[in-house]
């Protein structure tokens, strides 16, 4: 099992950057695919981004092309995601999950393990 803890969250004006980390521990990091996903009030959790074991490989949502980026750094155990140019649609609480699996990496039921999120507020 493997525990997930969210930093990087804040309130940022239009345009701004954060970085979001996730830091696991419990096991290590690199046997999981690791997912972003992000819940704004009143919706479903949507997907964000995911990224490989090894790194080589990441998808993101068409929202969030071109703006945000998933990384990874195995012998730290921890997933990032970089955030730039955000807009008031951005604002969710923001979570971050591993996957034994890596085939449903775009979906919430791919996911065995989430941390508690990190909340992100875009004002306008």
């Amino acid at each position: 099992q493997v525990q997930l803890d969210e930093s990087g969250g804040g309130l940022v004006q239009t345009g701004g950057s954060l970085r979001l980390s996730c830091a696991a521990s419990g096991r290590t990091i690199s046997i999981y695919a690791m997912g972003w996903f992000r819940q704004a009030a009143g919706k479903e959790r949507e997907f964000v981004a995911a990224i490989t074991r090894s790194g080589a490989s990441a998808w993101y949502a068409d929202s969030v092309k071109g703006r945000f980026t998933i990384s990874r750094d195995n012998a730290k155990g921890t997933v990032f995601l970089q955030m730039i140019d955000l807009k008031p649609e951005d604002t969710a609480v923001y979570f971050c999950a591993a996957a034994r699996a890596s085939s449903k990496l775009t979906t919430t039921s791919g996911y065995d393990y989430w941390g508690q999120g990190t909340q992100v507020t875009v004002s306008s």
